[in-house]
């Protein structure tokens, strides 16, 4: 995805140690946007008459991916303390956990998807709620791994994955982290790039991206899209294309 214009990145900066955000469960992105704060939201951003946190103890969701580094260290280096607060890391089983947690308040605030954030505020696969996104933590990132089974079979990219789907008639399962979330977004489009319709040529399966691999290896899945490492390390371990 692009990143935003760097004009988006100065208007109506936030101060990070306003912090009543959080009540609007405020979220800290994982894709390319930097503030789409509800002006509501953002209006009451600011303790009346103190520049002091709202909250000084965050629970703080994350996924094990590379690029929730940045809220882990913040915890690890006591990064958190600089700015009155102090971060407790908590590590989640899926996106969709994350997502629950933060609509029912169990989290502060969590490092997510992109396109998570935009299913909540819609109210597209869950409850609706007004989100807020605070941070950037990566731009891109996303692999399309496929399986070794396809890679024996004479598959190296999408052109020749649609031959050999075509010649070879089974069910095709590929699998990405959320619905709503870029990794869907970026294997549907690659899949209709090539010719292969991702919904009706295939079988669209949801998985935790701590699971990618184990599943891959097993013979769940045929291919995966998903944040790094888990892309790396399926061809560490020899698990995949």
């Amino acid at each position: 995805m692009a990143a935003p214009d760097k004009t988006d990145l100065v208007v109506n900066p936030i101060n990070p140690k306003r912090r009543s955000v959080i009540k609007a469960a405020a979220t800290i992105a994982g894709g390319s946007a930097v503030a789409l704060i509800d002006p509501l939201v953002r209006a009451g951003a600011w303790a009346a008459g103190s520049d002091a946190p709202e909250k000084t103890d965050l629970k703080v969701g994350f996924i094990p991916l590379t690029d929730c580094a940045s809220v882990v260290m913040a915890s690890t280096l006591s990064i958190d303390k600089k700015y009155g607060i102090k971060i407790t890391p908590s590590k989640e089983a899926s996106w969709a956990g994350v997502r629950d947690k933060l609509v029912s308040g169990d989290l502060d605030a969590a490092h997510v998807l992109y396109g998570l954030i935009y299913g909540v505020q819609l109210g597209i696969g869950g409850p609706k709620k007004d989100m807020a996104v605070l941070m950037t933590l990566n731009n891109n990132g996303q692999a399309i791994t496929l399986s070794n089974k396809l890679k024996d079979a004479g598959v190296k990219d999408g052109a020749s994955l649609k031959a050999v789907m075509a010649k070879d008639k089974r069910e095709y399962v590929f699998a990405q982290t959320f619905p709503t979330g870029t990794h869907a977004m970026w294997l549907y489009y690659w899949l209709a790039a090539h010719g292969i319709h991702p919904l009706q040529d295939a079988k669209a399966s949801t998985v935790p991206p701590p699971q990618m691999v184990a599943n891959m290896r097993v013979g769940n899945m045929d291919g995966y899209c998903v944040g790094e490492p888990w892309g790396a390390r399926a061809i560490a371990d020899h698990s995949a294309l």
